[in-house]
């Protein structure tokens, strides 16, 4: 065993993981990779997703069954893979080379360093594993395989993780990017040492291999393609039977289902299934609470990049998508890779590709309530945004005038949301209402969870407001374009919304603070608003 050949590290790495209480078993995965690449000829593979997807893992997992690094039996026999006719057959029976392109040698300032580390490596470990063979450490690690090959007949697996990390190094310069390229192609293109070649990363090849460097792999996104999609983030079914283990293995359990869900779901595949964000489940039921476990290693900063060459294009398409609304778009996955980013599309298909938005039916939208809470940490805090920062500000003390009843406070702040000249402040269709409301009331999602058209009562709410804490004020909203406040509360009234907040007979009430019916009119005519809040 070596550094890089037959390495115990990804073994054990993945033996602790299957070990772990909220372990998903995704091993199927191995199946269809044997019958693609060892029988299907297909054996140059490369998945790209966003980062904390379970990219590695699923590396360490690959090389787990085929290495020789330790016993698979341990790991594998009651795994899903164990159904499979190939279990024994393929178990154990490859010399993996296992390459983690994001590490670093010891004060790494250069390219060469950063190559000749691995180059170095792997030819060192192929001298101890063949001391019969006359393998030499001044020749090229592909020669060397290939003498190997022609002596012993045998095949390698290699397993390459976050192999785009290197681009993103500031030592790394476009020749040396050349040169990793080439490297690449001469380890990997058309060797007959290579039994298969998994690679991982986030970024498409496409745009980085204008030539034909890389064009053996297979790349498998998570919106364009279909196969493998249900291996990387998790189904709706996983997080149903881990949330089952939480519930009986925690002594007081904190979180609900239904918090899972609107905290960490909403990815779409190319397949159409619905996928959570596996770092943050896991984050999450390992700790009992929920929180930011994806977003927490990154800043709003990080969303601002990506829009900062066309915030006058973008910032409306904010203010629809942090209400729950959809952006048609066509999905250029080669964007992500671009320097600098302009047109919409562009902007979109790069943040669809790094998980900050999710992709279905040629739409983006925020996929849940952790990434949403990132994008109302933009709105709140960047000035370049315009009038979006400037009524995002506002809404502070929107949310406590209505909670005080100064109407006239709140009149003058949505007068002040309609005179810009955004398109949404209309009140044309439902989504543009839902927009200005959610807009002018962004600050109160730190202590509410914001509901729109919600079932309540005899009918269907505009807003419910549901406060964090149980004693603080709930609120009801209805919004009437050519009516009066009035007549919306009295809808409020009429329908029994207010039922939402009471509980069940016999059972304690779920909030014991005040529930306030909110009216808001608008006439289009005069294009004034008026407003008026009641306890019920």
């Amino acid at each position: 065993m070596g550094m890089f050949l037959n390495s115990i590290a990804p073994f054990e790495e993945y033996r602790d993981i299957a070990g772990n209480r909220f372990f998903v078993d995704k091993s199927d995965m191995l199946d269809e990779i044997i019958d693609m690449a060892m029988a299907g000829g297909e054996k140059y593979l490369c998945f790209t997703r966003p980062r904390r997807f379970g990219k590695s893992v699923m590396a360490n997992m690959v090389a787990a069954f085929f290495g020789r690094a330790g016993n698979g039996e341990e790991i594998f026999r009651t795994l899903k893979i164990a159904q499979s006719d190939n279990y024994p057959k393929y178990l154990s029976s490859y010399n993996v080379i296992y390459i983690d392109f994001s590490r670093l040698p010891e004060q790494c300032n250069s390219y060469d360093i950063y190559i000749n580390r691995i180059s170095d490596g792997i030819k060192t470990d192929l001298i101890q594993e063949y001391p019969e063979i006359n393998l030499d450490v001044n020749r090229a690690v592909w020669d060397n395989l290939q003498m190997i090959y022609e002596q012993e007949r045998t095949r390698f697996i290699f397993v390459m993780d976050e192999w785009d990390a290197i681009f993103h190094r500031s030592f790394v310069t476009e020749d040396n990017k050349k040169d990793y390229l080439e490297f690449l192609r001469n380890l990997l293109k058309g060797q007959a040492y290579v039994g298969l070649a998994y690679m991982t990363g986030v970024l498409p090849i496409g745009k980085y291999s204008s030539g034909s460097e890389m064009n053996m792999f297979i790349e498998y996104d998570m919106v364009t393609r279909v196969k493998f999609s249900e291996y990387f983030g998790f189904l709706d079914s996983e997080v149903d039977s881990l949330f089952d283990v939480y519930r009986k293995n925690t002594k007081y359990p904190q979180i609900t289902r239904e918090r899972l869900t609107e905290w960490y779901d909403g990815y779409h595949t190319a397949a159409g299934a619905r996928l959570y964000n596996p770092r943050s489940v896991i984050g999450a039921l390992t700790n009992n609470q929920i929180s930011s476990y994806w977003t927490s290693s990154g800043p709003y900063d990080e969303i601002f990049y990506y829009i900062r060459n066309n915030i006058q294009d973008i910032r409306d398409d904010l203010v629809l998508m942090i209400s729950g609304g959809r952006v048609a778009i066509e999905f250029l996955g080669y964007a992500a890779t671009s320097q600098e980013l302009y047109t919409k599309n562009q902007i979109y298909s790069a943040m669809v590709v790094y998980g900050l938005l999710t992709c279905e039916d040629g739409e983006v939208f925020i996929p849940n309530r952790e990434l949403m809470d990132k994008y109302d940490e933009l709105l709140l805090t960047n000035e370049s945004l315009g009038y979006v920062y400037n009524l995002a500000k506002e809404s502070e003390r929107m949310l406590k005038a209505t909670l005080s009843g100064d109407t006239e406070t709140m009149a003058e702040i949505l007068k002040l949301a309609h005179d810009t000249e955004s398109p949404i402040f209309s009140y044309n269709s439902e989504i543009e209402l839902s927009a200005v409301v959610n807009l002018v009331y962004l600050s109160a999602r730190d202590k509410y969870r914001v509901e729109r058209e919600e079932k309540a009562g005899e009918g269907y709410v505009d807003f419910i407001f549901y406060p964090e804490r149980k004693g603080a004020d709930a609120l009801i909203l209805e919004l009437k374009v050519d009516d009066t406040p009035e007549r919306a509360i009295r809808q409020i009234r009429d329908r029994n919304y207010a039922l939402r907040f009471k509980g069940k007979v016999g059972e304690k009430p779920k909030y014991t603070g005040r529930i306030l019916a909110v009216g808001i009119g608008y006439d289009r005519k005069t294009k004034e608003h008026a407003c008026k809040v009641e306890t019920l």
